[in-house]
């Protein structure tokens, strides 16, 4: 008798070991004045099933629009964008619980943080409204020291109404961790600098910078998979553009668009995110569009069109592919749910999957191990 039920009590271990392994917490950043929103919030996602469940949130957070986790998954740095009022957040962070506790604040020095991201050493946050680039210190318990540099972009645009100045929309580390890109909405620019972990003041250094086409309004980037490679995304006239990228370095080899050929309606793209295994990029646009375009990454960084599938919901501000690579859930900020997609790995498509989680003005989609 004992063989057989030593024989159960391994698949009984097995099964549920394979059923942690599905599992993620999903944290979800959201805008708290338009609606009831108390922060940040966490869900449990089953990865196979696209299941999930409510598990922690936090309470009276002011617009936690974008957020970062730190390596070890035990500390969440979060923008609260607030006009001149910003600041950037530091929550310790229990993933078994999704408990988060505030740790402490900073003045973000610029208005309307937009983008945050942050290794060992750093926080490093993009601001839209003051057109700068902020960078604090980490410490050892995970709070955040004052800030220890501050980089003023300058330059308008020919769009008067959204380039009348800087507006840096993200900040984003190269692969190797040695550069720091940044996309400027505002002058039409994307720079490249060094990056110097642990200096005292000096954590950036201005390596290149880089134009695109004038009134186009960059907004996002992500690298490729082997780092070769950058797509950009447009956000004022849905343009795509593809660099080569080295050593800090881009080079413009080819541009697409994520618009129909037909649309002619208001738009405004959004966000960018190619597939776990390299193969697939997304990119979101909002406005009367409110779509994601699919494309086939090739060999040599070019993309090749698949197709455009509607979103279902108004204002996909952000969106998330798991680590699995198995669903895309979409972030609605306008009609106030994150719709789940099941993601077809052989061509890219995706398919809606009936399930939605409804929430108010969810704006950034993390996923981290629980």
């Amino acid at each position: 008798m004992k063989k057989p039920f030593a024989v159960v009590l391994l698949i009984f271990i097995f099964t549920s070991v394979q059923a942690q392994e599905n599992k993620f917490n999903l944290l979800i950043g959201t805008y708290t004045q338009s609606c009831d929103s108390k922060g940040i919030y966490v869900y449990d996602f089953d990865s196979k099933t696209g299941d999930f469940s409510f598990k922690n949130a936090t309470e009276k957070v002011i617009n936690p629009s974008y957020l970062t986790v730190s390596k070890e998954n035990n500390f969440i740095y979060s923008v609260n964008e607030n006009g001149a009022e910003s600041t950037i957040s530091s929550f310790s962070y229990t993933p078994s619980s999704g408990k988060l506790d505030l740790i402490n604040k900073q003045n973000s020095k610029g208005a309307d943080p937009c983008y945050i991201i942050n290794d060992d050493k750093n926080v490093i946050v993009a601001n839209y409204s003051g057109g700068n680039i902020s960078v604090f210190s980490k410490n050892n318990d995970g709070s955040i020291a004052e800030a220890k540099q501050v980089i003023q972009h300058h330059g308008k645009g020919i769009n008067t109404q959204r380039q009348e100045g800087p507006h840096v929309h993200m900040v984003y580390f190269s692969p190797d961790k040695e550069f720091v890109l940044s996309n400027d909405l505002g002058n039409d620019k994307v720079y490249s600098y060094a990056y110097n972990p642990n200096a005292a003041s000096t954590v950036l250094e201005l390596k290149d910078s880089i134009s695109v086409k004038s009134g186009s309004g960059p907004r996002h980037l992500t690298f490729s998979k082997d780092g070769r490679f950058v797509y950009l995304l447009q956000e004022l006239d849905g343009a795509l553009t593809v660099f080569s990228y080295s050593n800090g370095i881009l080079k413009k080899i080819d541009e697409t668009t994520i618009l129909a050929k037909d649309f002619k309606g208001d738009f405004s793209s959004a966000d960018i995110h190619i597939s776990p295994d390299g193969k697939f990029l997304y990119a979101s646009n909002r406005g009367e569009a409110n779509n994601i375009t699919i494309f086939k990454i090739l060999k040599n960084g070019k993309l090749v069109l698949k197709e455009q599938t509607s979103t279902l919901g108004k204002g996909p501000r952000n969106f998330v592919i798991d680590p699995t690579g198995n669903f895309l859930l979409v972030a609605h900020q306008y009609t106030n749910d994150i719709v789940i997609f099941k993601r077809n790995k052989t061509t890219g498509a995706i398919a809606d999957t009936g399930k939605k989680i409804a929430l108010c003005s969810p704006v950034c989609l993390v996923f981290t191990k629980n």
